[in-house]
């Protein structure tokens, strides 16, 4: 779920910084997701897809496929 984050955030040519301060979502809460560490919430998944302009579950099918791979 972060690598699909990621390649729109490089995709953008942003940096986690602007993208936090544009979405709400905290620096610490991208790197957190990165270091899985943190899954985020849906309303913070939805801020970070309105953002980028895509349907949430842009990052929910990803997150369906690495639960049946395990």
């Amino acid at each position: 779920m972060y690598q699909k984050y990621a390649e729109l955030r490089d995709k953008a040519g942003v940096t986690d910084y602007e993208v936090a301060k544009r979405t709400g979502v905290s620096t610490s809460t991208l790197t957190n997701w990165k270091y899985g560490r943190y899954c985020p919430k849906f309303d913070k998944l939805l801020a970070i897809a309105r953002y980028f302009d895509v349907p949430v579950e842009y990052f929910a099918d990803d997150q369906k496929a690495e639960k049946e791979e395990v």
